[in-house]
């Protein structure tokens, strides 16, 4: 198993937020090589250990939609790691939705024991924080009815019981988050006109089941290591708007949880909140902040704004071969198009500007295959030996333009990429710092 970093800044957290402080923690939540390597880049600015985090659609045993297992996820951030001179012993690795979902349409004993198995893996990979979700429905499962919360908390329970199991043959304590009120990962479907915040009863309730859950089958040091829960804070994006973090709305559950000893309320689908939201809900106690496609929203932007900005430059140098990028990525998208035609409608036209632009992001899902790859080294390439002028680089990439006048990144495109992905990390960063005297103030008011 590859050594990374111990739960212990995640207790320090859980801790700091106890007695008063407004300190938190981002989840980077991404497969990708660029953005993890920029949230590398921002963690060694910040002196900070670093939350990266796999769902299990994304990795398992059997390698998910990135093809691989959980021991070869923690092989490829080490490598990063190595890459970005980000020492090993400060990435802490994170299992998020960590359940049968990828499974859901088995029979649960089926979908439950490969979750079973899910979890081991993730644990015995060097995982120090599980999400366990088992949320979902399975194949013999009414369709009909909500799943029972006493059911999803009993299935919780034997995942958390693998997931021991596991800690033990590899001299590992991990930490838990537990909780039913999760977005379906990859994000949601539909729009939503109306977005609740979870109430302060059904968040208490969804503890103390699973509190009685956990203990009825003998997980009493287990539980003690429950760090958080996911509620709905009100927070969410679907293709085309962004649910604000309403402070107002979710403060009678921000009282509820600081009653509650040892645990903090994790925040799923907070992409594209505003910083000063972000603020305001580590404030609030949403101490632990997932993010993933906003990232990678980012990654896409700076892309497409090196490959706009390439066919105006290319217009000049007839003899360089232009990437196409935003057209090979289209094409692979529409010839494989498993990963985002249930989350989109409309006529063609409205297809092609979602598959592009839309905030939900399943463009991401694109970016391995290797057509798109080659793109990608293609347009690095020219823009490498070739970098682009200023007057484009403005026109297409304003920022970037202003770091490279000032002298704080060169003009090369993969340090633009990582700059530009770097822009939405930093929001995070500075939500999740610790500020005491401004958590005191602004909940004052």
């Amino acid at each position: 198993m590859l050594r990374f970093a111990s739960p212990d800044s995640l207790h320090a957290m859980v801790a700091a937020q106890k007695h008063g402080a407004a300190k938190g923690v981002y989840a980077i939540c991404s497969a990708s090589p660029f953005v993890i390597e920029a949230a590398m880049q921002q963690a060694l600015s910040e002196g900070s250990d670093l939350l990266i985090e796999s769902t299990c659609n994304q990795v398992n045993q059997f390698g998910g939609y990135t093809g691989m297992t959980p021991a070869d996820f923690a092989a490829f951030i080490a490598r990063i790691a190595r890459s970005a001179s980000f020492p090993p012993g400060r990435v802490i690795l994170g299992g998020d939705h960590l359940g049968p979902y990828p499974w859901r349409t088995e029979p649960s004993g089926q979908a439950l024991e490969k979750a079973r198995q899910t979890v081991s893996d993730y644990v015995e990979a060097g995982y120090v924080k599980i999400h366990l979700d088992a949320s979902m429905h399975c194949a013999d499962d009414d369709p009909d009815r909500p799943l029972e919360p006493q059911l999803s908390a009993a299935r919780a329970a034997e995942l958390c019981l693998a997931a021991e199991q596991a800690a033990s043959r590899a001299g590992i304590q991990p930490l838990y988050v537990v909780g039913t009120e999760v977005p379906a990962p990859g994000g949601v479907v539909a729009d939503h006109n109306v977005l609740q915040a979870t109430s302060p009863a059904e968040a208490g309730r969804t503890l103390d089941l699973f509190q009685q859950t956990f203990l009825r089958r003998n997980l009493q040091s287990a539980w003690s290591r429950v760090i958080g829960l996911v509620v709905q804070p009100g927070v969410e994006f679907t293709n085309d708007f962004v649910h604000t973090y309403n402070r107002s709305q979710a403060r009678p559950l921000s009282h509820m949880i600081e009653a509650v000893p040892g645990i903090v309320f994790e925040a799923h689908s907070t992409d594209y909140q505003r910083k000063e939201h972000l603020r305001q809900m580590v404030e609030d106690h949403f101490a632990i902040l997932k993010v993933g496609p906003a990232l990678t929203f980012a990654l896409r932007e700076a892309l497409f704004g090196l490959a706009h900005a390439e066919e105006e430059w290319l217009t000049t140098k007839p003899e360089l071969t232009p990437s196409n990028l935003i057209k090979v990525t289209d094409e692979a998208m529409v010839q494989d198009p498993k990963h985002w035609a249930g989350y989109f409608t409309g006529s063609e036209g409205e297809l092609a500007l979602a598959r592009k632009y839309s905030f939900s992001d399943r463009i991401r899902y694109y970016w391995p295959k290797p057509a798109v790859q080659h793109a990608v080294g293609v347009l690095i390439a020219n823009l490498t030996e070739h970098p682009l002028p200023m007057s484009l680089l403005k026109q297409f990439l304003p920022t970037g333009f202003e770091h490279i006048r000032d002298g704080k990144i060169s003009n090369q495109p993969v340090h633009i990429v990582w700059h530009h992905i770097r822009e939405t990390i930093r929001d995070y960063a500075e939500a999740c710092s610790d500020s005491t005297t401004e958590m005191r103030a602004s909940r004052s008011h």
